[in-house]
């Protein structure tokens, strides 16, 4: 069996030339994302001064006194908007007129709640005159006109850098067999950035090369009998090394701990995947490595705090909503006859059962023939359902369910019984998601439209193993600040 050894200068097949110019910005860490975001901040911090001193110069100079939250408002409530409403995702990044269309309106949003928060006393200090109506619109529309001006600049400065190979990750991949294949596939539809440069290393030792990699002009293979890894890494200028063979036996790890000791991060191909997509590959799971990487911890402090963050958002939600809800029903009951709620069975933590209620959306005798999956233009919907499915008012009543304990804000959708037995007989793994409570929103259902099959739910198991296994009340926050744009723009809603 071959070992990655010295070797002479390895085979090249082809290159894909270019510099690394703007090399921070092509750390490991960094994403298209994560650098738009930096760019949205500094453009942000540079305007939102000239704003303040524009508008009302003896308000504020250019520096934001501390004692006044109205001085922070603004820029920070323009930002979580930005990032709430998806405009950091990989969809909003390829699609940038779509996304430069939606900006004047998520920049309104975010300078709207700033206005009406700022009128609120308990974020204004008693020592600072408050805001008068005419200071507040003058200031309303300067922040809305520079922030969208600023969200634009730096969406086209990051348009231009990738135009110019900026932006880009470069790997290293050890090996050229399927999961090679598998990972470069996944990267150039999910990964967190818009453009890898990667090269993939292989001798014979780590199986065979697969042909829709050999057969592609446009990939990099260094391939020769015994490949010196540490010098594959300072050829290609690798920002991290990502081990993928078919088989790893044989490997000579002295060589990979060598490049790790040069600078070079080394990362297992399941745990890279897990970081760069934010979801477990099912497909090339091995048990061994869910066993011992780390996560799926659960102390009793965090279901304690999770219990919390439930209580109080679901009972926020709920007084916010009540006038919605209120008119959702009076709607159903105008429609036609039937009950407006429905209760249907669930399963949740544990594979304990509950009764979930929700708004009903269906004709009263919609399941006569028994249970089925919504599909796409369901004829079983009704004309008010349609809209309540997909503005997702339907799903308000769950806040009771999570007031009881049933349910959590965030978790794995809940599936009914008869499907969860069907699909954990075809899917490993499956009832791993029932570590948490099932979630009125959750990772899987922002990241995955609507699923009716059992492809569809293999994928969304995909995202909710990642939420099990790296939980936490920060994770919770992150998806249902990203809800917003689910409720606002909703897709794959059946």
């Amino acid at each position: 069996m071959g070992r990655l050894a010295p070797a002479g200068r390895p085979h090249v097949r082809p290159r894909d030339g270019g510099g690394r110019a703007m090399k921070w910005l092509n750390r490991p860490t960094s994403t298209t994302g994560t650098a738009l975001f930096l760019l949205d901040v500094v453009f942000v911090i540079a305007a939102w001064p000239v704003v303040l001193w524009i508008s009302r110069p003896d308000f504020l100079t250019l520096f934001v006194p501390p004692d006044d939250i109205r001085g922070y408002l603004y820029p920070i409530a323009n930002l979580l908007v930005l990032y709430a409403m998806g405009l950091y995702r990989r969809d909003a990044l390829i699609e940038t007129g779509r996304s430069l269309s939606r900006v004047p309106l998520v920049v309104g949003m975010g300078c709207s709640a700033s206005a009406i928060f700022s009128t609120i006393p308990a974020f204004v200090s008693s020592e600072i005159v408050p805001l008068g109506g005419r200071d507040q619109a003058l200031v309303f529309a300067l922040a809305s006109v520079c922030f969208t001006l600023s969200a634009f600049a730096a969406r086209v400065l990051v348009s231009f850098m990738l135009r110019h190979r900026m932006l880009r990750r470069h790997l290293l991949v050890v090996g050229a067999g399927a999961r090679a294949w598998d990972l470069r596939h996944m990267l150039m539809r999910e990964g967190s950035s818009l453009h890898y440069d990667i090269a993939f290393l292989h001798e014979p030792a780590l199986g065979e090369v697969d042909p829709r990699l050999a057969e592609d002009p446009t990939v990099r293979i260094l391939e020769g009998d015994s490949i010196d890894v540490l010098a594959a890494a300072r050829l290609t200028e690798a920002d991290q090394i990502v081990v993928a063979p078919d088989d790893r036996r044989g490997m000579d790890l002295q060589r990979l701990l060598d490049c790790r000791k040069a600078g070079f991060p080394i990362v297992q191909y399941l745990s890279f995947v897990e970081k760069e997509i934010r979801r477990i590959d099912l497909k090339r799971m091995e048990l061994g490595w869910l066993v011992f990487s780390d996560g799926f911890t659960f102390s009793a402090l965090d279901r304690s705090l999770k219990r919390l963050f439930d209580l109080i958002m679901s009972l926020l939600v709920l007084l916010l909503t009540a006038p919605l809800l209120a008119a959702a029903m009076a709607a159903i009951r105008m429609e036609g006859p039937g009950p407006i709620l429905y209760r249907q069975e669930r399963v949740t933590r544990d594979g304990r059962i509950f009764w979930i209620m929700k708004l009903r959306t269906m004709r009263v005798d919609a399941e006569k023939s028994g249970a089925v999956w919504a599909a796409q233009q369901d004829n079983r919907i009704t004309k008010v359902g349609l809209f309540l499915r997909r503005s997702r008012i339907d799903e308000l009543p769950q806040l009771v369910n999570i007031l009881k304990g049933e349910m959590s804000f965030v978790g794995p959708r809940p599936e009914r019984p008869i499907f969860v037995k069907e699909l954990a007989a075809q899917i490993p793994l499956y009832n791993e998601r029932h570590l948490v409570k099932a979630g009125l929103t959750g990772w899987a259902q922002i990241n995955y439209p609507y699923g009716a099959s059992v492809d569809d739910a293999r994928s969304k198991l995909s995202y909710d193993l990642y939420y099990v296994k790296n939980f936490s009340i920060l994770f919770d926050v992150v998806i249902l600040v990203q809800t917003l744009r689910v409720v606002l723009w909703p897709s794959g809603v059946r």
